[in-house]
């Protein structure tokens, strides 16, 4: 099914008339689990003549990429999103947990909660995000709901069954409410945990004390004390969805429409002014002053660019003006190529309710919504859009760091020329990627987030601005340095009619310590190169050896002494000194002189600890030198997990974080920053050296 912008068989867009109307809400978990089936079984279940599985449902494939649709459900306006699970794009993860208030976080009772599982939770808690569980997948030989329960509960804290499937022939075909169905014996166990745990969330002191005693508790008020624990995030739901059959879609949407809390009562972001200090008085209110972010940029071939924004205060209105600031580099410590600081006006273009991949016009969203935004030409991701005479800046999500290095080049002459302004856009829009312009190696370089991601990008590049890259072999920025001391000379003769060049300098190197850069000392005694030709010799050193002398990689930790020269009273000048010292330096290299320096990055890799043995032999095998290790119990309430601190050459990470995620089962980050230049091991330098 073509792509559709304006369908007119879609329902009419969402207008809640407060923000108490909205309900924003993201799908979270591991691929595989099932979100993007219980996506499009919500729709269905709201969306008149929606249909589920397969094609022509959504009309998009979710797989690495934010996706929202906003619809009527149950007299609020739901604004639904559905985001990757696999590691490759938790930018869009982050970015969806910005736009939402609420989660629903999607796990397979046919498969195990593991670590992997256990870092998307933490996602979510690290934002302070109310979630309910769905269990998918039951209908599966090893699925079994009560398990799953339990490892829920160890796993992710106070989480409890508030519903339990019924199943016939392996299928499920409804759901039994613990405390508003007809339960049997079999669901006693799980009914009294669910009672006791609302309790526990209860404001209502004396209830415990009433349960104990036999009395039978008031559905209707635990209900309430229920929907209040899950809308503050003290409680956690579990409920069994079949997306197959609809089972438990009806009372997940419950669950959503009356205990998730409106955009009011989650917690905004905080919020500044572009010359700093912190900005008051921004609530979520539509008749206070805008204030909104751009959460996703992307470009539509039937619309162009489009900006899905969420507002945070006030009301946006098409063709208004707002103030577009953007300063991610302020909050991230350095400036984020595609993300310069910038405070511009604009005016607004079309706005629309984003349905999957079609879009219902608007003439206004209010605080609270989701809405699409074409044609913002100064707006990049992170961005944020506020009143021209009430600026503001909202500090944006936590982004993650891309580790993995991609070297590019264009395929063709055509692809070259196209090139730089697709990557422009494709910086501008990811958040997630850094570009990196290498004159040392003269490579172009994309750092991402992980080989799934860099296949997206490469196939982003073709499909959506028409450009073939291939990658290449990334190459790390050497040194080179001497290793002995040595005294050559220097001697540029020429006569060639007129003014000849006439300079011989006499120098002697010698390596210094690690770090120390280069020195030029001058002990020429008796004036035999005049004084005014000292900073020639000195400049012609210092150039050359930013040329380098062996591989062209610049030498580094080196003193040059002038010791002693010649020169002529017509002949000599500055240009013929400065040709001198380049030419004793050249004389003086060799691969008996010299050796290679390359990078090494400080590591800090948080592993869990079943894993930590594994890390460690990897990272011997890589010439990393491990520095420490500590407790990183913060990581996770369930503890077991470990911080590695090492040294390791920079041409060992460049496929890192694809092996150790590989090696630690997906469980496995880590951060790098340069260290220092060290000697580059003889076997792996004698093929670059050359004399």
């Amino acid at each position: 099914m073509a792509k559709t912008p304006g369908r007119s068989d879609l329902p009419a867009a969402p207008s809640p008339a407060s923000p108490q109307d909205i309900r924003n809400v993201v799908l979270v978990g591991p691929g595989g689990a099932g979100k993007t089936a219980l996506f499009e079984a919500l729709l269905a279940a709201r969306v008149p003549g929606q249909r589920t599985g397969g094609p022509g449902t959504t009309d998009h494939v979710r797989t690495t990429t934010l996706t929202t649709a906003s619809f009527d459900s149950g007299g609020v306006a739901l604004n639904l999103l559905d985001t990757p699970g696999y590691p490759d794009f938790v930018g869009e993860l982050r970015a969806g947990l910005r736009a939402a208030d609420a989660a629903v976080f999607v796990v397979s009772g046919a498969d195990d909660i593991d670590r992997p599982v256990s870092l998307l939770w933490r996602e979510c808690a690290a934002v302070g995000m109310p979630r309910a569980v769905v269990v998918t997948h039951l209908d599966q030989p090893r699925a079994d709901f009560a398990t799953t329960v339990e490892t829920c509960r160890r796993t992710f804290g106070d989480a409890r069954a508030t519903h339990w499937p019924v199943l016939e022939g392996g299928v499920v075909t409804g759901v039994v409410g613990l405390l508003t169905g007809e339960t049997s014996d079999e669901h006693e166990e799980a009914r009294s945990a669910l009672i006791e745990s609302v309790i526990e969330e209860s404001e209502d002191a004396t209830l415990l004390d009433r349960y104990l005693e036999g009395e039978t508790l008031d559905t209707a008020s635990l209900l309430a004390d229920l929907r209040t624990a899950v809308e503050l995030g003290s409680f956690f739901p579990i409920l069994p969805v079949s997306p197959l059959t609809g089972a438990g879609v009806e009372e997940l949407l419950g669950i959503i429409e009356r205990a998730f809390p409106d955009p009011t009562v989650h917690p905004l972001p905080m919020v500044t002014s572009p010359a700093g200090g912190q900005v008051s008085g921004v609530t979520c209110d539509p008749d206070a002053p805008l204030v909104a972010e751009v959460v996703r940029t992307t470009t539509d071939p039937y619309v162009g660019r489009l900006s899905l924004v969420r507002i945070f205060s006030g009301t946006l209105r098409v063709d208004d003006t707002v103030h577009v600031s953007g300063h991610l580099g302020d909050f991230v410590g350095h400036d984020v190529a595609g993300h310069p600081a910038h405070d511009d006006d604009e005016r607004v273009g079309p706005l629309a309710s984003p349905f999957g991949d079609a879009h219902r016009p608007r003439g206004n969203a209010i605080a609270g919504e989701l809405v699409l935004v074409s044609k913002l030409t100064r707006a990049e991701t992170s961005d944020t859009l506020s009143s021209p005479d009430r600026p503001a800046v909202v500090a944006p999500w936590l982004l993650p760091e891309p580790q993995l290095p991609v070297a590019i080049r264009a395929a063709t002459k055509s692809d070259e020329d196209k090139l730089a302004g697709a990557l422009q856009r494709i910086v501008a829009e990811d958040v997630t990627v850094r570009l990196d312009h290498s004159a040392e190696t003269d490579q172009v370089v994309l750092w991402t987030m992980g080989q799934a991601h860099v296949d997206d990008l490469i196939g982003r590049l073709a499909d959506r601005y028409g450009v073939t890259v291939e990658a290449e072999p990334y190459r790390t920025a050497l040194r080179e340095t001497f290793v002995r001391t040595c005294s050559v000379q220097g001697r540029h003769v020429k006569q060639s009619g007129g003014h000849g060049q006439y300079a011989v300098c006499s120098i002697r190197i010698e390596p210094l310590p690690r770090g120390s850069g280069f020195e030029f000392v001058d002990k020429v005694v008796g004036g035999s190169v005049p004084r005014q030709f000292i900073p020639s010799v000195e400049k012609g050193a210092r150039h050359q050896l930013e040329k380098g002398l062996l591989t062209g990689h610049p030498v580094v930790d080196v003193r040059v002494t002038l010791v002693d020269g010649k020169a002529h009273s017509v002949d000599s000048s500055d240009v013929a000194f400065q040709t001198a010292a380049a030419l004793a330096l050249k004389e003086a290299a060799n691969e008996s002189t010299m050796a290679l320096l390359e990078p090494i990055d400080r590591v800090d890799i948080t592993i869990a600890d079943e894993y930590l043995g594994a890390v460690m032999s990897d990272l011997r095998g890589r010439r990393g030198q491990v520095l420490g290790t500590e407790p990183a119990d913060a990581v996770g309430d369930d503890g077991g997990w470990t911080v590695v601190h090492a040294e390791v050459p920079a041409a060992e990470l460049s496929r890192y974080p694809i092996d150790l995620r590989s090696v630690s089962h997906g469980t496995g980050s880590f951060t790098r920053e340069p260290a220092r230049h060290d000697l580059l091991p003889a076997d792996k330098a004698k093929d670059l050296l050359r004399g």
